[in-house]
């Protein structure tokens, strides 16, 4: 070390180089040394850390482009299609158990599950595929398949569907909201990798906590015990002890590295925080939703995509009932009716379902012959060969049914529909290319849709119903 510029200042040695020159020792002073580092970090704070160029040859697709936001109702576990939009009651007692009746919808001719009244009444707004297939029965590939569009395997580890959003419509696209871009309520799936080779800018932020409760303790943004008042006192003490900041006041780095510390506050006492705080809602409209973590996540994703949060995933666990599958589906069908249905006359009344996809399904359905023996007791275990899942606004059309399975819910009748063709027709209206490149690490060409060259089964896109 040695003395440079004021007399007892420590400096620090150096090598730095030059195009012209090469390699050349330098002196620097710690103050400056300090200068640098904190640029470095605000830089990284404020950019949001290392991010992958947009490429310039991704196309949009501005003719069918509708939605703004997409709301993903994740069926942790996977939901029997038998039990909610594809009843079959005439299979007899072991395919349907005690579900004889379904109930006709305000659509003619389609009918769903008899506990599903509330949702009934609101079939001119969503569409049911009956004749989703994938074939794969194990949780974690499933779970892949059903949110990449991709069949694991080939050693690479695909961005599901939140991920690509994230991307396309997130930071890199102009979004300027405090909330991340891409929203899981409240535990992640858990399954996967969800931004895949994206990298970590591009996961999901978990909320944690419970918004059926009061106050809902988001992870970062809300803390429990500690009120408002609490936490601004903190900031000040924080400022108050921090001598660095007060002897490099007002140079470049300590402004940006403060700018990035008043968004971080921004998000914890500001107005972007307010966004989960459930409190300020008419209790008749909580009630409706219903009292309960599902409901109250159908409210949040509402108040979030009313934000312009492109993409939330409600993470629905509870629905893989290998035992005793009836009794629960007492508990969970009135409850998924009661948050489900609330949520699109929600969005309807206010403006939003035109411009929100709501994306209802799991990584499969249940098997249509029951299993009556113990220690089962009367349960459905996976099945990947056809499955229903749901799809409304957006561009969705309501009211119609795509695809069809046999007579006791089996296998595919009519027009399979595969995972990549749910997800190219969200990405389509969401005004994304599904043959857009996506940024790779290590500059290999992929999609973000696979096609049948890349060995992916393709049905074709939901034009039926777009």
């Amino acid at each position: 070390m040695s003395s440079e510029g004021n007399p007892g200042v420590p400096s620090i040695c150096i090598r730095l180089t030059d195009k012209k020159t090469g390699w050349h020792d330098r002196s620097i002073s710690r103050r400056e040394a300090m200068q640098w580092a904190i640029a470095g970090t605000a830089g990284l704070c404020i950019t949001g850390g290392m991010r992958f160029p947009v490429l310039a040859n991704t196309k949009t697709t501005k003719s069918k482009a509708r939605a703004k936001s997409v709301i993903q109702i994740w069926m942790w576990g996977g939901p029997a299609h038998l039990d909610t939009f594809d009843p079959k009651p005439d299979a007899g007692n072991d395919y349907c158990g005690p579900f004889t009746k379904p109930i006709a919808t305000n659509v003619d001719g389609i009918r769903i599950n008899e506990l599903l009244p509330l949702l009934a009444k609101q079939a001119d707004k969503y569409s049911i595929i009956r004749s989703m297939t994938h074939g794969n029965n194990s949780h974690e590939t499933a779970s892949y398949l059903v949110q990449t569009g991709r069949k694991p395997g080939d050693g690479q580890v695909y961005p599901c569907v939140g991920a690509v959003t994230a991307l396309f419509k997130g930071y890199d696209a102009g979004y300027a909201g405090l909330i991340p871009p891409y929203i899981v309520l409240t535990g992640t799936q858990g399954r996967f990798s969800e931004a895949g080779f994206l990298g970590s800018k591009y996961k999901p932020f978990a909320t944690g906590g419970d918004p059926a409760k009061t106050p809902f303790v988001v992870e970062g943004v809300v803390a429990q015990g500690v009120t408002e008042a609490r936490q601004k006192s903190r900031r000040q003490l924080l400022q108050k002890l921090d001598p660095l900041r007060q002897s490099l006041q007002g140079s470049p780095p300590i402004t940006a590295l403060e700018q990035c510390e008043k968004q971080a506050y921004d998000l914890i006492l500001g107005d972007a925080g307010k966004v989960f705080d459930l409190s300020g809602e008419k209790k008749e409209l909580r009630d409706q939703y219903g009292m309960n973590t599902f409901g109250q996540s159908c409210l949040t994703a509402r108040r979030l995509v009313e934000r312009g949060v492109p993409y939330v995933t409600i993470n629905y666990k509870g629905w893989d009932t290998h035992k005793e599958h009836f009794q629960a589906m007492r508990r969970k069908l009135p409850e998924l009716d009661k948050g489900f249905a609330t949520l699109l006359q929600d969005l309807s009344d206010r403006g939003l379902l035109d411009s929100t996809i709501v994306w209802w399904g799991g990584e499969f359905g249940r098997t249509p012959r029951v299993d009556w023996q113990a220690p089962w007791n009367g349960g459905r275990s996976h099945y990947g060969k056809v499955f229903s899942t749901v799809v409304a606004g957006g561009g969705f059309k309501g009211g119609h049914v795509v695809g069809a399975s046999d007579e006791k819910g089996e296998t595919v009748k009519e027009r399979p529909v595969y995972p990549v063709d749910l997800i190219g027709s969200i990405y389509e209206l969401l005004g994304i290319d599904p043959e857009a490149r996506l940024p790779h690490p290590q500059g290999l060409t992929i999609r973000a849709t696979p096609t049948p060259a890349d060995g992916e089964t393709v049905g074709g896109r939901l034009t039926e119903i777009m």
